[in-house]
C-alpha cells in the first residue's frame, strides 16, 4: 500500500506538494536569515484553523461518500431487478404448444433490452456515444428508434414493458404475471430516476470552493508556523500534513461524481458487462465476455 500509484490521488497532487516543498525551503531559509526577510508564525492559529479544516473536509468526504455507496446500491439494484425480470421472462409467461426452448427463445427478446440497458444508461451518466455497445443487442429497428431518443434507458425500459403487453395480448402472459413485470420494470425507472439525481446534482459549489480554497491557503502558510518550532525539518512536516490535506480534498472531489471515469469512480464498463453475463447465464447460454474480479473493481 505504501507503494500504490495506480487508483492513488498521489500523482495528481505531486505538483502542489512541490509548491509547498519550495515554500518550506524558502521559510528555512528565511528563519535562518539566509534570506532578508523573516516570516515566523505562531502555531496557534494553525491548530485552530486544522481542526475546524479537519470536520469541514470529514463532512465533505462523508457526504461524496454518501452519494458514491447510493451510486453503487443503485447499480447493484439494477442487477437484481434485471435478473428478476429475466427469471420471470423464462417462468411466468407460457404457451400450449410451445415447449421449454420456444419459451426461452422468446425471452431473448426483453433479455437484449435488459442486457443493453446498463450500457445504455452508463452512457448517459457520462455523456459518451452508445451506439458500439447497443448494437450489439439490439435489432436495427430498435436501435434505431433508442438512438432517436433523447433518454435512451427510459427508451428501452419502454420497449421491455411493450414487449410484456404484446404477451399478454398473446395469452402467454396472465394478470398476475404483468403485475410482476410492472413492479420490477418500475423499479428500473426509480434507479434510472436516482442516477439522474446523483449525476445532475452536485453538491453546493460555494462549500466546495470554500473549502477548496481553505485547504489550500492552510498549506501554503503553514511552513511559516511550523519552522520556529522544528526548524530543518519543515519540508518533511509541512508536505505530509499538506498531502493529508489535500488528498481528502481530492479523493472527495472524485466520489462526489461516482460516474466518472477518474480512478476512484465506480467501475460501470465492468459492471455493465457483469449483468450482461449474468443474464446470458440465466438463459444457459455461455458468453466470453470477461468478468474481472472484484478486487479489479476500483478501475474502468
Amino acid at each position: 500500500m505504501l507503494l500504490a500509484w495506480r487508483g492513488s490521488v498521489l500523482p495528481q497532487l505531486l505538483p502542489r506538494l512541490f509548491i509547498v516543498l519550495c515554500l518550506s525551503i524558502v521559510a528555512v531559509a528565511a528563519h535562518d536569515h539566509i534570506l532578508r526577510f523573516t516570516v515566523n508564525l505562531s502555531t496557534v492559529p494553525f491548530s485552530l484553523i486544522g481542526i475546524a479544516l479537519a470536520v469541514f473536509l470529514g463532512f465533505r468526504n462523508n457526504a461524496s461518500y454518501d452519494r458514491y455507496w447510493e451510486g453503487r446500491k443503485l447499480w447493484g439494484q439494477l442487477l437484481n431487478d434485471t435478473r428478476s425480470l429475466t427469471r420471470q421472462a423464462l417462468t411466468l409467461t407460457h404457451c400450449a404448444e410451445d415447449g421449454h426452448g420456444r419459451n426461452r427463445a422468446r425471452a431473448q427478446e426483453i433479455v437484449a433490452l435488459l442486457c443493453a440497458l446498463p450500457h445504455a444508461l452508463r452512457h448517459q451518466l457520462r455523456n459518451t456515444d452508445p451506439l458500439d455497445d447497443l448494437a450489439k443487442h439490439l435489432p436495427p429497428a430498435v436501435l434505431e428508434r433508442v438512438m432517436a431518443s433523447r433518454f435512451r434507458p427510459m427508451t428501452l425500459v419502454l420497449c421491455a414493458s411493450e414487449w410484456v403487453r404484446r404477451e399478454t395480448r398473446e395469452g402467454r402472459l396472465d394478470g398476475w404475471g404483468v403485475l410482476a413485470f410492472e413492479r420490477n420494470l418500475n423499479a428500473l425507472s426509480d434507479i434510472i430516476g436516482g442516477c439522474e439525481r446523483i449525476s445532475s446534482t452536485p453538491l453546493p459549489f460555494a462549500y466546495t470552493v470554500m473549502i477548496h480554497r481553505t485547504v489550500y491557503f492552510f498549506c501554503a502558510t503553514l511552513p511559516f508556523g511550523l519552522v520556529e518550532s522544528i526548524g530543518t525539518l519543515t519540508p518533511v512536516f509541512a508536505v505530509f500534513v499538506a498531502y493529508a490535506f489535500m488528498a481528502h480534498e481530492a479523493i472527495a472531489s472524485q466520489l462526489e461524481d461516482p460516474f466518472g471515469t477518474e480512478d476512484n469512480d465506480l467501475a460501470l464498463a465492468t459492471m455493465s458487462t457483469s449483468i450482461e453475463v449474468a443474464l446470458h447465464d440465466l438463459l444457459g447460454e455461455t458468453t466470453t465476455l470477461p468478468v474481472r474480479a472484484a478486487e479489479d473493481f476500483i478501475l474502468d
